[in-house]
């Protein structure tokens, strides 16, 4: 029996749906938080019908968003290697990752579901690991995990002309931006000057 039945063509045919009304929704509602699931419908270029039968709901939508977004940031937690690699190159290599994401999902990182319990456990080991190697000084990793989350933000929304960022010696806006973040954290979390410095020649 040939592999490509009906039934599993119907699939792959909702799957490249969903992922196509779940783009859309990405871009539509970056614009307009508000636009309705009709808007977001003609934007992936599918019946409304269509959209109605995979999300029966404005909310299921945002769900779905959301655990895309959270299933994202647990591949980044992998790819960073949080729990093997060296702490400071993957606490760089994460938020490299992480700006990446903020950029490709710029509605979905204002949803507080995707940040789930596994995404913080995530987090709160590579603090954990950067308190045991002596790179910060900070002794609870939730904590930690809060102040680096505040940072993202306020560094993510810096303008590229921002004073903050004429102190990176790299010409590209999201590398400042990151060198900038992970500096400021170690700084904050009582980051040693050999952590740092360590960090500038990784």
């Amino acid at each position: 029996m040939g592999g490509n039945t009906p039934s599993r063509r119907i699939r792959a045919d909702a799957e490249r749906s969903t992922a196509r009304i779940l783009e859309a929704a990405e871009t539509v509602l970056a614009e307009d938080a508000n636009a309705s699931l009709e808007r977001i419908a003609d934007a992936a270029g599918l019946a409304r019908a269509t959209v109605h039968r995979r999300f029966a709901s404005r909310t299921a939508l945002l769900d779905a968003l959301a655990e895309q977004l959270s299933r994202r940031y647990l591949l980044g937690l992998a790819e960073a290697r949080v729990e093997t690699a060296p702490p400071l190159i993957a606490l760089h290599r994460l938020t490299e990752i992480v700006f990446d994401l903020k950029l490709s999902h710029r509605f979905a990182v204002q949803l507080s579901a995707a940040i789930t319990p596994a995404v913080l456990d995530g987090l709160d080991l590579l603090f954990a690991r950067l308190r045991d190697t002596g790179a910060i000084t900070a002794v609870d990793p939730a904590w930690c995990r809060r102040v680096y989350l505040a940072l993202l933000h306020e560094v993510h929304d810096l303008p590229a002309d921002s004073t903050a960022l004429a102190s990176s010696a790299t010409g590209d806006e999201t590398e400042a931006k990151v060198d900038l973040l992970v500096r400021t954290a170690l700084g904050a979390l009582g980051g040693s000057h050999d952590a740092t410095t360590a960090l500038s020649l990784t």
